[in-house]
C-alpha cells in the first residue's frame, strides 16, 4: 500500500469542496491515516450509493435524513441517529428517501478516495 501520510490535525469542513461523485451524490474527505479514513457523504433524495464490496471495514452513522441500506441482502430503513457497520467484501448499498448526509469511517484508508 502507497503511504499517503495522514490529513492535518484541525480539518476545517467549510474549507472542504464537496467532490461529485454520482448523480446527486457527493462527498468530503474529513481525514485519514494509512489505518483509518472519515467521510462525509451527502445524498440529495433519490441518490443511490450503488451495490458494491470493498475489502476495507465500514461504520456509517445516519447524520441526517432517511435511506434504504441493504448489507448482505438485508434491507433496512435507517433514518438520523442511526447507524450501520459492514464487514469486509460483504455486498452493500444505500438509497436516499430523504435528503441526508451519512458519516462514513473506513479501515484501513480507501486510497481510491485519494487524490494523488
Amino acid at each position: 500500500m502507497q503511504n499517503y501520510g495522514a490529513s492535518a490535525a484541525f480539518i476545517i469542513g467549510d474549507e472542504i469542496e464537496w467532490e461529485f461523485v454520482g448523480d446527486k451524490v457527493k462527498r468530503k474527505i474529513l481525514g485519514f491515516d494509512a489505518s483509518l479514513m472519515l467521510v462525509n457523504v451527502h445524498f440529495e433524495k433519490g441518490g443511490i450509493g450503488a451495490l458494491h464490496e470493498h475489502y476495507h471495514s465500514q461504520v456509517s452513522y445516519v447524520e441526517s435524513g432517511a435511506f434504504e441500506v441493504t448489507i448482505g441482502g438485508e434491507v433496512r430503513t435507517l433514518k438520523a441517529g442511526d447507524s450501520f457497520y459492514v464487514a469486509p467484501h460483504v455486498l452493500h448499498g444505500a438509497v436516499c428517501i430523504e435528503t441526508g448526509i451519512l458519516i462514513d469511517i473506513f479501515s484501513p484508508i480507501r486510497e481510491d478516495f485519494v487524490k494523488n
